[in-house]
C-alpha cells in the first residue's frame, strides 16, 4: 500500500509504529481500538490509532522528557519511546463524547520529510 504511494521507503518506520501504538492499546484499555494510516502532505505518513480510554500515556504528554527510558530491567514500557524515537512527530487528541461518539483518544505519529502541520 505505501510503495503505491511512493512512501515505500517508510514501510519499516510505519511498521515499527503501527504495531507498538497498537500494543499498547491492546494492553493499557479494555475497549475496542482501531488503526488509522493517511498521508497529510506528499512524503509524509501518519499512523494513529484510537482507543476508548481518555488517558495520556505518560511517553506523549507534553511535559515528558523524550530521552528518559525505563530502567534496563524492567519488562515493558518502552513501546511508546520507540514510537518518539522513530516518528517525526507526535501527538494526541482526547477526544469528547459526542452523540454516538465513544470518546477516548488518538495517539498519532508522523513519519517522512513531507511538511508538519
Amino acid at each position: 500500500m505505501l510503495a503505491a504511494h511512493d512512501l515505500g521507503e517508510l514501510t519499516p518506520t510505519a511498521e515499527l509504529v503501527a504495531g507498538e501504538l497498537l500494543a499498547n492499546s491492546h494492553c493499557h484499555t479494555k475497549g475496542p481500538y482501531s488503526l488509522r494510516v493517511l498521508s497529510p502532505h506528499p512524503g509524509r505518513l501518519r499512523v494513529a490509532v484510537w482507543d476508548t480510554d481518555p488517558r495520556i500515556p505518560p511517553a506523549f504528554s507534553a511535559d515528558v522528557d523524550k530521552d528518559a527510558v525505563p530502567p534496563p530491567d524492567t519488562e515493558g514500557g518502552r513501546g511508546l519511546h520507540l514510537v518518539r524515537a522513530c516518528a517525526d512527530e507526535v501527538g494526541v487528541s482526547v477526544l469528547r463524547e459526542l452523540g454516538a461518539s465513544r470518546g477516548g483518544k488518538l495517539l498519532w505519529a508522523d513519519c517522512g520529510g513531507g511538511v508538519a502541520r
